[in-house]
């Protein structure tokens, strides 16, 4: 239930700022977008730890949830559909015209490559960021779980400064895959640096991590293209299309890397071993245990990229 809540608050911003905004800027609107949306979960993570620590959880919650309410009655009263001049511009009217433009967005190939495109660059948030990457820096090269959590900070920080500025770029330049091209490639680079080469020095992986974060945060222009690639009346749809395939990408890979741990690391030890030495199955991965699971990461990068060759240059121009 709070994931298909919070499944709004990105997609509404969008379809705000197809209705408010040059068309031209909407690359600009989602990187920055994006970007407030990492601050708030940096910035979270830790003012909520120290409200439960002072507090409790039960009434930290219940603030948060006072705070929700509040937020319904300003979106309600402060938020405007259309534009004063424009009171018909691109707003759906009912169910039935909505599962209409949903059909239109669905048969159409561009936005679902684009869509792959988006899942496939965003893998090292929803995969390594979000679950696999402080293990991973702690088993593969021996980082203290503060200075693993510190280096994994370090993807959202760069993403965070990243994304708007991919956005203004490819805003600025009028085209599209330029940026996607450029940041797919090397987020890839990146990416296999931090899981393959061996021996990194702590200072190495921190700038390594910033680096990635930099680049991968080109996947934000995904949602300009899903919106120029669809009819104005189908905007917020195509927006939130794009989304879902994104979202796919945890829901899907982050348990096959688990599953694929499991399996390499069964491959090269004892049965009972784990039961030998008292352990969980989880504190005996080796870092080629991580390489040959999180090699799904990189490669899937490497798709994307790929990908770009058949995606249409919208040139930052919607159709109306």
């Amino acid at each position: 239930m709070v994931g298909a809540g919070s499944a709004f608050a990105f997609v509404g911003v969008l379809k705000l700022a197809t209705l408010w905004l040059p068309e031209n800027k909407l690359a600009m609107v989602a990187g920055m977008t994006a970007a407030l949306g990492t601050i708030g979960a940096m910035v979270g993570d830790n003012s909520l730890g120290v409200m439960i620590d002072y507090m409790g959880w039960v009434n930290t919650i219940n603030c948060m949830a006072i705070i929700g309410v509040i937020l319904i009655f300003a979106l309600w009263f402060f938020i405007k559909d259309h534009k004063a001049q424009n009171q018909c511009g691109g707003t759906i009217y009912g169910f039935k015209q909505s599962l209409l433009d949903l059909s239109i967005i669905l048969r159409e190939k561009q936005v679902w490559i684009n869509g792959i495109y988006g899942c496939l660059v965003y893998l090292p948030t929803t995969v390594f960021g979000e679950l696999w990457g402080i293990p991973y820096l702690s088993h593969a090269h021996g980082l203290s779980q503060s200075s693993a959590g510190f280096a994994n900070s370090l993807l959202f920080f760069g993403f965070m400064l990243g994304a708007p500025m991919m956005g203004i770029i490819s805003d600025s330049i009028k085209k599209r895959k330029p940026p996607m091209i450029v940041g797919a490639i090397g987020a890839s680079i990146m990416m296999m640096i931090i899981l393959y080469v061996p021996n990194l020095s702590e200072h190495t992986i921190d700038i390594c991590m910033f680096v990635l974060g930099l680049l991968y945060s080109s996947q934000t222009i995904v949602f300009a293209v899903g919106r120029e690639l669809s009819p104005n009346e189908a905007a917020g749809t195509a927006i939130a299309m794009t989304n879902m395939m994104v979202m796919i990408g945890a829901l899907a890979l982050q348990p096959v890397i688990g599953h694929l741990l499991d399996w390499s690391a069964r491959m090269h030890m004892s049965p009972v071993l784990p039961r030998l030495l008292n352990e969980p199955l989880q504190q005996l991965y080796t870092a080629a245990d991580y390489q040959i699971a999180m090699s799904v990461i990189p490669v899937g990068i490497i798709i994307a990229a790929c990908l770009t060759y058949f995606i249409k240059e919208t040139h930052a121009h919607a159709p109306r």
